[in-house]
């Protein structure tokens, strides 16, 4: 749309404009508690499917914790048979440390105090083969029943993900216009797929191992105890350590993480707007200021991701430092006691391993502080995105021209699209005392009264930014009208449901807009479920059959995304057949003739000229020789109708419709009759 006042002005230029200007720095810190909280919560769909998580978590990790001690046992008998190998055969144990005491050799005599001897018997291998078999059993059913969590635990993360992602699809289509006016394509983009993804991969890896690990903890913490209170205390000294140290580097890298996605969102805007201006670029010389503006971006990333991962980073090797020290102390502690006779052997191997289990969760813990602060920063971004302003609710009665019905009754007629086409009204349309601003303190249209008649075409001319625009936007209910009221057919629009109301207005817009498909499939876009014979005819009544079968496929042939292998006259003329299969009871062309040649242009004001009949058509135009027969020609300016009458009673006022038309025409005028009869010889097109 041509426009310039019709919108606040957003944080962007195009792609040789302000968009190549710095991107702002985080907005705000990381509202880490609340975004984390809003998150977990989007997964009490699937409470009980959390629930299996928790218990088969928790027999996974019980199976897993009972294996150190089991391996000690294992040890136990190993070592005390080898020593009760060497003691002689038939003495008691009593009687072998009463005889190590009295050739004093007491710390020999504590040392075997604390072990089960059997002297003269060696290692008792079938005890061994039995706790071997035992311990491999329950590494299995532990790994089996931890595949089982990490499978449930990634159906509900994925349910969840794709429930996110269709509830902000949803939410996309219910946000205003003046949304999508002032949020770069680029961040929007970036919010709803690398955010999502960032979310979905985050979640994943850090729900899993955040309950094993939590689990683990538990689980570590009540067999140390059990082994030996003493170093139980020890390795319990990890925790406060632990949580200072992940506190205090969480908290320096919450601003980095924010800054990160910000970039990231920034960058991509900045791609998608230098990829679809390329040729703008290119033309007008601006590759080193394109190539200047995203090396900035992209050092921008960089700097923020290099400090969000390295300051994070930094949380795994203080875990494992403070790990190692706490090994140490278990070793010489656990020694010490063993020396003493205060423990056996096995029971200090197994403590080691679990101060290991101990401390490996807790490092996991810390180092996913990373992932989670990340995927909270892409939530709270998503969050954001959820939580914008929607427009305002369809009337829970609403109302429908035909005959003063609801919406979607008798007289209406349901397409294959789900959407209520129009079978009744006439299509007059009225502006009562309607005033309209983008910005408060700044007025746009201001008590504007107008009446466009059934089957009549009404031009709406003026300079940019006079308002011409606007008033499509708001017969659309693209935006609100600040007072007063449009009227369809003597109904109110606001008491319509906007698919009520826009099923019975077909729009053609200047920036023409085409899938990747067969013409045919572009042109049935405007009501699904039209017949080949429908949409033929349709593109017959716009002239697109005229070049079409120049076409290799003719309407099979296929469009790519940018619709380059069509000229943009034929762009322009498959998107108005799309608005002519629609059937609309109101047209709306906005500058809908401007990427077409002079030829073109005639050929389309022919199919107009046929589509007005029984049709309301509002026709928004530059050039004056497009709109000389229209029934009514309003001329604005600030958003205010200054003159209104046919083109001959508004050059007989000499006004600003005059001014206008001398401007363009002063040069000698195009003879149209000639035009008219080249254009009616067969084989010509756009």
């Amino acid at each position: 749309m041509s426009e310039t006042t019709r919108r606040p002005a957003p944080r962007r230029g195009g792609p040789m404009g302000g968009g190549m200007g710095g991107g702002m720095p985080a907005e705000k810190s990381l509202n880490f508690g609340p975004s984390a909280k809003r998150l977990l919560g989007r997964f009490a769909p699937h409470s009980f499917a959390l629930i299996l998580v928790t218990v088969l978590g928790v027999v996974s990790v019980a199976l897993s914790v009972a294996g150190p001690k089991l391996l000690g046992e294992a040890t136990n008998i190993i070592f005390e048979g080898i020593i009760s190998k060497q003691l002689p055969a038939g003495a008691t144990k009593a009687q072998v440390i009463e005889g190590l005491r009295q050739k004093g050799d007491t710390g020999q005599a504590d040392l075997l105090s604390g072990m089960t001897l059997n002297p003269g018997h060696g290692i008792d291998f079938q005890a061994l083969s039995m706790i071997l078999l035992l311990v491999m059993s329950i590494y299995v059913l532990s790994s089996v029943f931890g595949w089982l969590q990490a499978y449930v635990l990634n159906t509900v993360v994925q349910r969840t993900m794709f429930r996110l992602r269709a509830d902000v699809e949803s939410k996309i289509h219910r946000l205003p216009l003046n949304y999508f006016d002032t949020m770069q394509r680029g961040e929007l983009l970036s919010r709803v797929t690398n955010d999502i993804d960032n979310v979905g991969q985050s979640m994943q890896q850090t729900l899993s191992q955040a309950l094993t690990s939590l689990l683990t903890v538990v689980g570590v913490i009540v067999m140390m105890f059990i082994i030996s209170p003493l170093l139980a205390v020890i390795a319990l000294v990890t925790i406060p350590l632990t949580l200072l140290v992940t506190v205090v580097i969480a908290k320096r890298s919450q601003k980095l993480f924010v800054q990160q996605w910000q970039h990231t969102g920034e960058l991509n805007g900045q791609v998608e707007e230098s990829f679809s201006g390329h040729a703008l670029v290119k033309v007008f010389g601006r590759q080193r200021e394109v190539i200047a503006d995203f090396g900035e971006k992209n050092e921008r990333l960089f700097k923020a991701s290099f400090g969000a991962q390295f300051v994070s980073g930094i949380i795994m090797p203080a875990m494992m430092f403070i790990g190692n020290l706490v090994y140490v102390a278990i070793a010489v502690v656990g020694g010490l006691q063993v020396a003493a006779g205060a423990m056996r052997l096995g029971d200090v191997q197994a403590f080691i391993q679990y101060s290991r289990q101990f401390t490996q969760p807790l490092s996991q813990l810390g180092s996913m502080a990373n992932l989670l602060q990340s995927g909270v920063a892409s939530a709270e971004r998503v969050f954001e995105l959820l939580d914008a302003q929607e427009q305002s609710p369809d009337p829970t009665d609403p109302q429908s021209p035909d005959a003063g019905t609801t919406s979607g009754g008798p007289d209406s007629a349901r397409g294959t699209d789900g959407v209520d086409r129009a079978s009744g009204g006439t299509g007059l349309l009225q502006f009562e005392d309607v005033s309209f601003r983008y910005v408060p303190d700044k007025p746009l249209i201001e008590h504007l009264d107008l009446v466009a008649e059934p089957g009549h075409t009404v031009a709406i001319v003026g300079p940019t930014g006079a308002g011409k625009t606007t008033l499509v936007n708001l017969i659309m209910r693209f935006y609100e009208v600040d007072s007063g009221r449009i009227l369809l057919d003597g109904v109110d629009i606001k008491t319509m449901t906007r698919d009520d109301l826009r099923s019975r207005t077909g729009m053609v817009l200047q920036d023409t807009w085409l899938f990747g498909g067969s013409i045919l499939e572009n042109i049935r876009y405007g009501r699904a479920g039209a017949s080949d014979e429908e949409v033929i005819a349709a593109a017959k009544a716009a002239y697109v059959d005229r070049f079409v079968h120049s076409l290799p496929d003719g309407y099979n042939t296929v469009l790519d995304d940018e619709a380059s292998n069509v000229s943009a006259g034929e762009k322009q003329l498959i998107t108005i057949a799309r608005a002519f299969l629609a059937q609309p009871k109101v047209l709306i062309l906005d500058e809908a003739t401007s990427s077409v040649d002079t030829r073109t242009e005639v050929l389309v004001q022919q199919a107009m000229a046929a589509l007005r009949q029984e049709r309301t058509s509002f026709v928004i135009a530059h050039r004056l020789s497009t709109i000389r027969d229209a029934d009514l020609i309003l001329v604005m300016e600030n958003g205010s109708i200054v003159e209104q009458g046919t083109h001959e009673e508004l050059l007989e006022a000499k006004g600003a419709y005059w001014t206008l038309s001398n401007a363009q025409f002063s040069s000698a005028l195009v003879d149209e009759d000639e035009v008219v009869d080249q254009v009616a010889s067969p084989g010509t097109g756009s």
